[in-house]
């Protein structure tokens, strides 16, 4: 009966229900207030502010900080590829592993802004046509410099001042008169052929002393231009090559140290003993498409050590002297001559394997002589038959 007494009635009820959410919102509402009272004021956030950083230790993000951009100047770019230290390279030109290469660009000066630590630099086919005297300046480095193929005339007296540890030098197919003063002493290797150059000095290499390969072809030479002994501070030399010009005579005073030397394509018409004296270690002489009539007996003997000798294209009539007692020569061209006969003796000593060194190859086509009249015997010291070039071949 009490619990009956104190029930509610359903619309007493619903009453109770009515007035506790009326209370909740009151309380929600009152909750929302008070967190709105401490927040922040609002701002508009942007793509990047969701990017900053999280400071760390807490869970918001870091408050973007709005600054005035600082004023930078724009980079400074190389005029071409990076040089190999990161320096600038020449125009146009390409730069790898200390090599500078600017051929074929039609440049008409050097170019600016090689960097100072290449060893090779190219600059062949262009249409330079002076050397400055600046131009390699601070390249000590420079072991190798290619001008091939330009249009030089000049060359400041202290353009090659700088290249100190230079090795190579090509000054091939240019337009040079003289040869350039003041190379370092430290080339190894010139060639300035095919160029204009018609006189060569006593002391054009004057302390060139570790040159061991000099190339002076195709140059307007002429005996009278050669001075005697100007050849003579080329101590260590091994390969001359005095091709294409119009000396009529083998040039005085040449290094004993010489190992090749190919005069082809000249005017000489006598090979004398005296001037072949002193190449002792003379291996290969050139003398193909002289003029060359006589050989002085006893030539041959200053050469003890010569295996190679050209004389091919020329105006022999005989087989030249000395070649029996000869010990090492192995190869002789003789053909295109005005040889008419060979004896039996002209190439081996009387005896059988009395030569140290066999024959392996001997050129006799295009003379006069009857080929068929030739004994057999006269090759007894050639290393194989198939070395033995005979014949009168047809002229084309």
């Amino acid at each position: 009966m009490a619990d009956l007494l104190f029930s509610p009635t359903p619309r007493q009820s619903f009453g109770w229900l009515t007035a506790s959410i009326s209370n909740m919102k009151s309380a929600c509402l009152s909750l929302l207030l008070v967190s709105v009272c401490w927040a922040l004021p609002f701002r508009q956030s942007g793509f990047m502010d969701f990017m900053m950083e999280e400071e760390p230790g807490s869970g918001f993000p870091t408050p973007p900080v709005h600054k005035t951009p600082v004023q930078r100047p724009p980079p400074v770019l190389p005029e071409g590829p990076d040089g190999p230290d990161g320096s600038f390279c020449p125009f146009r030109c390409q730069c790898h592993l200390r090599v500078v290469q600017c051929s074929d660009l039609g440049l008409k000066n050097i170019p600016e802004k090689i960097p100072l630590d290449i060893t090779l630099l190219d600059l062949q086919n262009n249409k330079i046509s002076e050397i400055r005297e600046n131009d390699f300046k601070g390249l000590k480095g420079l072991q190798t410099l290619i001008l091939v193929n330009n249009k030089i005339t000049i060359i400041h007296a202290k353009a090659f001042s700088s290249l100190i540890n230079l090795e190579r030098l090509y000054l091939s197919k240019n337009l040079l008169k003289d040869v350039p003063a003041n190379i370092p002493k430290s080339l190894q290797e010139l060639r300035i052929h095919e160029n204009q150059i018609n006189k060569i000095k006593k002391s054009s290499f004057a302390g060139m002393a570790n040159v061991i390969v000099m190339e002076l072809g195709s140059n307007p030479l002429s005996s009278s231009g050669v001075d005697n002994g100007a050849f003579a501070d080329l101590k260590r030399v091994s390969y001359i090559r005095i091709a294409d010009t119009s000396i009529t005579s083998i040039p005085k005073g040449l290094p004993s140290s010489l190992f090749e030397l190919h005069l082809d394509g000249n005017k000489i018409t006598k090979v004398t003993a005296d001037s072949l004296k002193g190449l002792k270690n003379l291996s290969k002489l050139g003398l193909s498409h002289n003029e060359i009539s006589v050989m002085e007996n006893g030539s041959l003997a200053n050469v003890p050590h010569l295996r190679e000798l050209h004389l091919d294209n020329n105006m022999l009539t005989s087989i030249p002297s000395g070649l029996p007692e000869h010990k090492y020569i192995q190869v002789i061209y003789l053909h295109t001559n005005k040889i008419a006969a060979v004896g039996t003796e002209d190439f081996c000593p009387p005896g059988y394997n009395t030569k140290k060194a066999m024959y392996s190859g001997i050129s006799l086509f295009s003379n006069p002589v009857p080929y068929w009249e030739v004994q057999p015997i006269t090759f007894r010291c050639v290393f194989d038959r198939s070395a033995i070039q005979l014949g009168n071949y047809r002229k084309k």
